[in-house]
């Protein structure tokens, strides 16, 4: 005889859109069953928010039971109701679409609709334990909205200057085009000066921002767009407990390619926030060429290892993210001949010699993981 099904959890799916959002209520009980309870579809509005706050009340009829949400982080089309939800108290959970395509496959889900992205997102949320969503505040979104403006300004620059050039090299050139390019390349030029006088404004009005900002500008090479662009895109490092979770966040975890005896190629992931990886790459290159240390022995160690260049400076990108990370955490300056407690105990005697893996400890650095981007 079937027992009779307890709830334990609520969780409710939702699938996100631009015009619409699908919803799915299902729950689990403490034998790990899960039944879904009701689906239905409402408009990505003020009045269907409205209407998903009453229907998951009516369907989750048990009070002393919580209800978590789930969603994906689709664009911004998820922000107004996650936000709603926050505001109202809820347990709202906000995961990449990454990891949840990885977990529909997991459970050998082969149709693709709304409805049952919506249902998996509902089990999903039942079964897991997932961090609670917190939004960020709203200086810093604006801060966000800033930088990556500023970023995608000179991704476009690059693009018409290019297109600039190439017309300037053809045997005929229409005059006027090239008038009207010129305008453009010296308007988006001035876009791009209006960004970064704006984005240092901003962080000179926090007090917080602009200490912090001005103890990590201390690494030569290190300029205040590029922090300004760290911590935009990870909120002040607020999601993250650790550096192994900021590494794999920014793409630069590795993946590892090998079974039985066939060994394949051992690289970065590069499945994470490309925006910090690029805001790096610069950074990498003055660190280098101002030889900075710990940055230009690292460098010089992966290059004479692999011959190539790149493979350098990825590692350089990686140390410069995790350095960052402890100097904002911790809210100390950076100090070019700090030597922590740790390197200390492994410190050699006058006139001894350091094997190479030594050698990549006293940096910090384990030289196996730093590989190609």
């Amino acid at each position: 005889m079937e027992t009779v099904f307890t709830p334990l959890k609520y969780g409710v799916g939702i699938d996100m859109g631009k015009e619409k959002f699908a919803a799915c209520l299902s729950a689990i009980d403490t034998t790990g069953r899960i039944k879904i309870k009701a689906t239905h579809s409402f408009a990505n509005s003020p009045k269907g928010h409205a209407d998903f706050d009453r229907w998951c009340t009516h369907h989750g009829k048990h009070p002393h039971v919580p209800t978590h949400y789930l969603m994906e982080a689709t664009g911004v089309y998820y922000e107004h109701l996650a936000l709603a939800l926050h505001q109202k108290g809820a347990h709202v959970c906000v995961i990449l679409p990454q990891k949840a395509k990885y977990y529909v496959k997991a459970l050998g889900i082969k149709t693709k609709t709304d409805g049952v992205d919506a249902q998996a997102l509902a089990t999903m949320v039942c079964q897991q334990r997932l961090e609670v969503w917190r939004p960020i505040s709203q200086a810093m979104y604006e801060l966000r909205q800033l930088t990556r403006q500023q970023a995608d300004l000179q991704v476009f620059k690059t693009k018409v200057s290019n297109h600039l050039m190439s017309l300037e090299q053809g045997i005929y050139q229409a005059k006027e085009v090239k008038r009207q390019m010129a305008k453009l390349l010296a308007e988006i030029e001035k876009q791009i000066d209006e960004c970064e006088k704006l984005i240092a404004k901003a962080i000179a009005q926090n007090a917080e921002w602009k200490r912090k900002v001005e103890q990590i500008c201390a690494i030569k090479g290190v300029g205040l767009l590029t922090v300004a662009n760290l911590i935009t895109e990870t909120n002040e490092f607020a999601l993250f407990e650790n550096q192994r979770q900021l590494v794999s966040y920014a793409g630069y975890d590795v993946v590892e390619n090998q079974s039985g005896k066939r060994v394949g190629k051992t690289r970065i992931s590069k499945r994470g926030n490309a925006r910090i990886r690029r805001g790096l790459h610069m950074a990498s290159l003055m660190v280098v060429r101002y030889e900075q240390r710990p940055f230009v022995g690292l460098y010089e160690r992966v290059f004479e290892r692999t011959k190539v260049k790149m493979k350098g400076y990825v590692a350089v990108q990686r140390k410069l993210l995790t350095l960052i990370y402890a100097l904002w955490k911790k809210d100390e300056k950076y100090d070019g001949n700090f030597v922590s407690a740790g390197q200390k105990k492994v410190a050699p005697t006058k006139g001894a010699t350091l094997h190479r893996p030594q050698a990549d400890v006293l940096e910090g650095v384990n030289i196996g993981e730093l590989v190609e981007s």
